[in-house]
Order: structure tokens, then sequence, then C-alpha cells
């Protein structure tokens, strides 16, 4: 996937005066880490058409700053954050639209139909809860990590989570009448 995409940002001309070190190193990150930042994405945006314009943006910025990081988390949390970040300016947008896109259900795979309710629910969650759900629960990152990449304390962290928990509960128990 990763590969396309850097191909048709350099070869299209948007991004052609970047050196083959660089390009390098974002096909190995778009390898590495471009299904991780589709989920994000699409866990804000719940439509994947956005999401691939998300990603594709993500490593537009990639491209564009040249970042260097200390090790392979700061790395991640920084395309995570940046993939984050564009979602939310990408809903803005949406809403000053009044597209009604965001309403798009989410796309399970089969293993997942089971709790398709359950990641209903998730999206009828506030943000600072649901993204906090979803990098815990989906994408199985800790507290600690979680805390890290959306620069919050790690005991902030762990009350969103548990009200987010309680939320979600709440929600559950109106809709679909569980205990």
């Amino acid at each position: 996937m990763g590969k396309y995409i850097i191909g048709f940002l350099l070869y299209g001309g948007i991004m052609g005066d970047c050196n083959q070190a660089v390009t390098e190193r974002a096909a190995a990150l778009m390898d590495k880490y471009g299904n991780i930042i589709l989920r994000v994405a699409y866990s804000y945006l719940h439509n994947m058409e956005d999401a691939e314009d998300i990603l594709q943006d993500t490593l537009i910025q990639f491209l564009r700053n040249n970042p260097t990081f200390a090790n392979d988390s700061h790395e991640k949390a920084w395309l995570i954050t940046v993939a984050s970040n564009l979602s939310k300016n990408k809903i803005l947008y949406l809403k000053r639209r009044q597209s009604d896109e965001l309403s798009e259900e989410l796309v399970a795979d089969k293993d997942k139909e089971d709790l398709s309710y359950v990641w209903e629910a998730v999206k009828a969650l506030p943000d600072k809860y649901r993204e906090v759900v979803h990098l815990f629960y989906q994408e199985g990152y800790s507290t600690k990590e979680i805390a890290e990449i959306l620069s919050r304390n790690e005991s902030t962290v762990r009350s969103d989570l548990k009200r987010g928990r309680d939320k979600l509960k709440k929600i559950l128990k109106e809709a679909y009448d569980f205990g």
C-alpha cells in the first residue's frame, strides 16, 4: 500500500524533490505503520476514502518535515498524532459543509461482526473517551503509551478510559438492554 502512495506522490510531481533516503524511510514507515494510521483516521471519520486521504496527508507531512525520532515509539506517536490532528481538522471541515459522511457505518470484518454493535456504541462516545477506548481496545496500546501519544498524564488516560467504559455501559444498556 505505502509504495503506491509514495510512487504517486513522487512521480506525480507533488514531492519530487525528496531524496532517495527520505523516500525509502517513508516507504518503510508506511509498511510498518500504514494500517495503524488508516485505522486511527477511520476511527474518527467512519469513511474509508477520507481515512485514506488522511493516510496520504500524514505521509506528505512526513516527507515535508523529514523529522528525526529518538526511537520507534516516538516515531509511531508522531505519525498517530499527525493522523489524529488531520482527522479532527477533516471533521471540522465536514461539519462546516454539513456533510453527512460521518454517519456511515463501520466496515466490520467477519471476525468482528458480533461486536459491531459495541463499536457503534463507541462512536457515540465523546471524542476524548472515544480515542482512548479505541487506542486501548482496538490498537492494543497501554495507558502509558496512550498518554504519550495524546500528550496527557497517564492518570488522566486511566480516568478517561474508566469514564469511557462507564458511558459505554450506559449506552449499551439503554440501546440493547445489557446489564
